[in-house]
């Protein structure tokens, strides 16, 4: 089945993003803290010379004014990807709430949670 850009855009980059992942996670395997694995996973974006921002900040504006709090979306992966990174046992539905919010803020098309808690490396594409 041949899928369109609008379904599943940025095909070859979130392969690469999650081949990266895929690497980080048979090298340290499951169970350490979100911290380690976001320090590999930079490492490996680094070493590829992926364009990259951690910790990218996000404001929120309501009606005229931006509000004292942000989102902190753990990477932006090629300009236009989300990337948030988990470490514990399974997805839960708040998790796809933050993508989906870091997604309509910052106007990327896709978004991927990867949690590295499991025994295989599970991965969650969110496209608004």
């Amino acid at each position: 089945m041949k899928y369109s850009e609008k379904e599943y855009p940025l095909q070859k980059e979130s392969y690469q993003i999650i081949g990266i992942c895929m690497e980080v996670h048979r090298i340290l395997g499951k169970g350490l803290l979100e911290i380690v694995y976001k320090d590999a996973i930079e490492y490996e974006f680094n070493n590829k010379k992926i364009p990259y921002e951690r910790e990218k900040k996000y404001t929120v504006e309501y009606k005229e004014i931006i509000l004292p709090h942000c989102f902190f979306a753990d990477f932006v992966v090629f300009y236009q990807i989300i990337l948030e990174v988990k470490s514990q046992k399974g997805i839960v539905d708040e998790h796809y709430s933050w993508v989906i919010n870091y997604l309509g803020i910052s106007k990327c098309p896709l978004g991927l949670i990867i949690n590295f808690g499991e025994k295989s490396l599970v991965t969650k594409r969110v496209v608004l």
